[in-house]
């Protein structure tokens, strides 16, 4: 791969600008704006007609977006229509405004103008390229002449807007990252000094990172030195608009934050043309998981991913963060483990601190048991025993734990895929719950005589027989006559019993374990009658004891 070919197309600030640098997070949301209407459907293979795209404005205000850029209505009669049904079906809630975008050419601006009449608010986004690559290029014109188109721009939107409160403007100096800072500045001020802002109706003066040609970092410092610079600063609120060709679309945006943006566009999911814009649901999100409010809701990823993939035709990754159906999935046994204990020593009301979950995943819609831990070859104890207990409400001793974490490894092992929930519980039941392959019970009665004795009558296909023992306890007793009747010792080394938790019907689950030879073998019983799943517990251990 001939690497030589290729070289830097970005410029930095003639000045050091790395203020960013010494700040630790971003404080507070953004203003934000989606492009999904415009930026993201201009690159579906498939562009949205209008009735998915009135859906995924809905979407987009039900979200929480105050500004959504809908189109380029000069661009086709699509994108024309589109904007003309908004407004005369009055489909713009009164809080959100509308975002247009225009090439700073005068019959485009005009019919833009046209598209919008009657419109409640809107912000009309006007555009030219200033890059060195474009100048040489594709335009031809030296710096004088790239200026003039966008002064004529500014002034071509002031003229049509005639005053109407209803209408702010934009201005993007398209390829930003590719132009020389103090030049990009020169061409801001000139458009800023056209509009003279003065408070009352702040313009937007928006940095887009075009093409992403440099690290999040030379992006920072672009933003901070027009930020500095730029006339009418405290009157203009500066935006950003990363794409992501080298994968940094969100750390150019957040780093851009920390620069003096106030302002960011961007998509649901990064959507876009090549790479893609900055994802804000990502950048949101971000904030979000460290207690800072983004302002956007996204309580219900499930639905909002669902109708992403049905209005774009586009996937949703696994690992998308945030949203992706795997991303809080834990298939290691440590982190499972790390997971449940985490879990487990959590109150209401508590820091968010859980080992390897970022945030809560009921914030986003998802739930624990079928999200978080999930159990394939690769999972341990800590997994299948956080799965039982916050399904079935049965909660193993840790011993035990170990043990059927090996079972379950070598089920899923064997079949190659991932265990459910359900199949986690027909293992465990038979395993540890229903093995009785060498001996059953069919009736068990207890006396007091000076200690406990047992009657208990054991079955071994059609041969029945009845053994009495007598112990210092009902288990002990049970598990005296059951000696005598395999012929076989082993000693009783764990019997724990509780509540299933979560059951209506109030079963109680028992654990026992037997070892014999320095061997542990472990049996569980549920029944209504705690005694009963007691000595069912130690039918089965002593079961998996004998049949090895």
């Amino acid at each position: 791969m001939n690497c030589k070919k290729y070289t830097t197309q970005y410029f930095l600030p003639p000045v050091r600008c790395m203020d960013w640098a010494d700040k630790d997070k971003i404080g507070h949301a953004p203003v934000w704006c989606s492009v999904d209407l415009r930026d993201g459907n201009q690159s579906l293979v498939e562009p949205m007609d209008a009735v998915t795209k009135t859906e995924f404005f809905k979407l987009l205000s039900d979200i929480g977006f105050k500004e959504i850029e809908v189109g380029f209505p000069a661009a086709s009669e699509t994108e024309y229509a589109f904007l003309r049904t908004l407004i005369e079906d009055g489909l713009i809630p009164d809080d959100v405004t509308v975002q247009v975008l225009t090439q700073a050419r005068e019959h485009i601006i005009k019919k833009t103008f046209k598209a919008l009449e009657g419109v409640k608010r809107a912000v009309v986004h006007v555009y030219n390229s200033t890059s060195l690559a474009q100048r040489e290029q594709v335009f031809k014109k030296n710096r004088q002449e790239i200026k003039k188109i966008a002064v004529g721009g500014a002034e071509m939107l002031k003229e049509l807007a005639g005053g109407n409160p209803a209408y702010r403007f934009e201005y993007s100096p398209e390829s930003f990252t590719g132009t020389e800072p103090e030049y990009a500045l020169e061409v801001i001020n000139a458009v800023l000094g056209v509009w003279k802002p003065d408070g009352r109706s702040k313009p937007i003066i928006n940095l887009p990172a075009t093409v992403e040609n440099a690290s999040p970092h030379v992006y920072a410092q672009q933003v901070e030195y027009i930020r500095k610079n730029m006339d009418f600063s405290k009157d203009v609120v500066l935006s950003v608009h990363p794409h992501n060709d080298r994968g940094c679309g969100v750390a150019a945006a957040e780093l851009a934050l920390l620069a003096g943006a106030d302002r960011v566009e961007g998509t649901l999911f990064g959507n876009g043309e090549r790479t893609g814009n900055a994802d804000l649901i990502t950048l949101a999100m971000n904030m979000f998981s460290q207690g800072v409010d983004p302002g956007l809701d996204f309580s219900d990823m499930p639905r909002i991913s669902g109708l992403y993939k049905r209005f774009t035709g586009m996937p949703v990754s696994p690992r998308q963060p945030y949203a992706g159906e795997l991303v809080f999935a834990a298939f290691s046994g440590s982190h499972q483990d790390a997971i449940a204990k985490g879990m487990e020593l959590r109150s209401e009301g508590d820091k968010w601190t859980v080992p390897y979950l970022p945030i809560d995943p009921r914030d986003v819609g998802r739930e624990y048991d079928s999200d978080v831990i999930r159990i394939n070859s690769q999972s341990g104890k800590g997994g299948v025993g956080y799965v039982l207990k916050t399904a079935y409400g049965i909660d193993l001793p840790p011993k035990m734990k170990e043990a059927f974490g090996y079972s379950a490894k070598r089920l899923s092992d064997s079949l190659h895929k991932e265990l459910r929930a359900e199949e986690l519980y027909g293992l465990f039941m038979d395993e540890f719950v229903l093995p009785r392959k060498a001996f059953g019970v069919t009736e068990c009665h207890f006396r007091q005589i000076g200690g406990i004795e047992a009657t208990v009558t054991f079955c071994a296909g059609p041969d029945v027989r009845v053994v009495k023992a007598v112990g210092n306890g009902r288990l002990d007793a049970f598990s005296n006559a059951v000696k005598q009747y395999v012929g076989a010792d082993y000693t009783l080394t764990c019997y724990e019993q509780h509540a299933m938790t979560g059951s209506s019907s109030a079963k109680a689950v028992s654990f026992v374990a037997v070892e014999r030879e320095g061997n542990l073998f472990w049996g569980a019983g549920i029944d209504d009658d705690i005694i009963k799943s007691s000595y069912n517990a130690l039918v089965s251990a002593v079961n998996n004891m004998l049949v090895g």
